[in-house]
């Protein structure tokens, strides 16, 4: 049976205001979240104004994608805040000949967003990140969605020499965003900045025996 064409109108007006919606929150976000807190790249700022945030959230939270806090994707997963994407592309520096690495917190939207500023894009799980692995690589750019006690060796075995690592990093439960480079084998990272970032519990130091 088909729709009315008043309630076809309707529908229609709903979604273009909809959109009207995000577009404007998206500027919102840009211009009262990230310009205010010193992200100003003109090619950071573009990326996060062409990917929708709202289409990284679960539904019943797209209306709540771009408030200044982290944003629950269920199964103990976050969208961190705007800030933190804005400060980690920033920092990263990427162009378009870089090959990144992703660690996706499940939202796909570092991934997205690390797609509109280079041309070798790979992303892998936080499980698959910290496992056990004799893959290596030679990716210039690693990418973290989230906060980490450690990037494993196995992991920084992925990047070429003197490959940058923008991450969080979680100290006795205080989170701060991080850079580091990888040197030597190993994965160096300084803390920048205090921030409010999702942890990721796949990359906690093992617990040792205490006596």
């Amino acid at each position: 049976m088909e729709r009315p064409a008043h309630e076809e109108l309707k529908m229609n007006v709903a979604a273009a205001r909809a959109e009207i919606d995000f577009t404007a929150a998206r500027k919102a976000m840009i211009d009262s979240q990230l310009r205010v807190s010193g992200v100003n790249e003109e090619p950071v700022l573009a990326a996060m104004a062409s990917v929708p945030r709202e289409e990284h959230v679960p539904e019943a939270a797209r209306d709540f994608a771009y408030i200044d806090r982290a944003v629950a994707l269920g199964d103990g997963r976050f969208l961190a805040a705007p800030l933190f994407y804005g400060r980690l592309l920033g920092e990263a520096q990427m162009a378009r000949d870089d090959r990144v690495l992703v660690v996706d917190a499940g939202s796909g939207y570092l991934t997205a967003l690390a797609r509109t500023l280079a041309d070798t894009v790979e992303s892998v799980d936080p499980a698959e990140a910290v496992a056990k692995s004799r893959k290596r690589g030679d990716f210039s750019v690693l990418l973290i969605d989230g906060a980490v006690e450690q990037v494993p060796a196995s992991l920084a075995a992925r990047l070429a020499d003197g490959a940058r690592v923008v991450t969080g990093l979680v100290s006795r439960g205080v989170t701060r965003f991080a850079y580091g480079r990888k040197a030597g084998g190993e994965v160096a990272l300084l803390p920048l900045a205090e921030m409010g970032i999702p942890i990721l519990a796949e990359f906690a130091v093992p617990k040792g025996w205490s006596f």
